[in-house]
């Protein structure tokens, strides 16, 4: 199929290189010329354009790799020139409202289907890319009521194509509710924790446990801006209850209760076990 990939970041970059590994035919498109040469150089896409403009006309598949702002930005700018047939998706971390702005916004023919692959790394740009990081990843496809069966099923195969451990079906609210808690919660604890170390000499005692926990604190500042506030009220009730088990473990340590501090390592233990399976 002949794929259009909007903006060559490392997602982008990484989901180009693995539908063209699969024999799709890929156009790369970034506002960033050494992007576009970077990625045409080391062969992660077939061509490379700095306007989506030039290609919409040729393309089966456009998937979005930008911000959530920046994709509906772009369709409410390039939606007249989405040929009929044309199955549109994105890889954003938030889909309620993108969902339904998007599928508004498209021209009848045009169809929008929500996917986020639950891969990353810290660093960004194309020249960290790698297919290699959708490899025993999850993939969350968010369809509704005006999707195709058709169009679901062809961005399924593309995860299967690209290696992902685990395809799931969620509603774009589900999904927010889930990703609230399992992704930007996640986040959101780890930034918290770099910022609350008030002591010069933490970086020279620190073991397996900070570093593991502390990663995903080196974060990309204006997309996880974006994403905590298209979700904030997920994030907020996952807060709250976050908070709720921290406070249980700190009124354990005022009162000296060993027996409430147990019982919340070894549920914590048994929960996670489960993830193993």
């Amino acid at each position: 199929m002949k794929v259009a990939v909007i903006g060559l970041g490392l997602i982008g970059a990484s989901m180009a290189k693995g539908l063209l590994d699969n024999g799709h035919e890929v156009y790369g498109v970034d506002i960033d010329q050494n992007a576009i040469n970077y990625c045409e150089k080391n062969k992660l896409i077939s061509k490379g354009f700095s306007d989506m403009g030039d290609i919409l006309d040729r393309c089966e598949i456009v998937m979005f790799s930008v911000y959530p702002k920046t994709m509906i930005r772009l369709t409410e700018k390039y939606k007249e020139q989405f040929k009929a047939g044309t199955i549109v998706t994105d890889v954003s971390g938030v889909k309620k409202e993108v969902v339904a702005k998007m599928q508004r916004l498209l021209p009848p023919g045009v169809e929008f289907v929500g996917v986020h692959p639950m891969a990353g790394r810290e660093k960004i740009g194309a020249e960290y890319s790698d297919p290699d990081i959708f490899k025993g990843a999850n993939y969350i496809i968010t369809p509704t009521e005006k999707n195709t069966e058709k169009a679901v099923d062809v961005l399924e195969k593309i995860g299967t194509e690209l290696g992902f451990k685990r395809v799931s079906y969620l509603s774009p609210e589900r999904h927010d509710e889930m990703i609230a808690f399992t992704s930007q919660l996640t986040h959101a604890i780890a930034v918290a924790l770099v910022n609350s170390d008030k002591d010069p000499d933490t970086y020279n005692f620190t073991g397996d446990s900070y570093r593991e926990l502390t990663r995903i604190a080196m974060i990309n500042a204006d997309l996880w801006s974006e994403l905590f506030l298209e979700n904030k009220k997920n994030l907020i009730n996952r807060i709250d209850e976050f908070q709720e088990r921290l406070d249980i473990i700190k009124n354990a340590l005022k009162k000296d209760d060993r027996k409430t501090l147990i019982d919340e390592f070894e549920k914590s233990t048994e929960k996670r076990l489960t993830l193993e399976k």
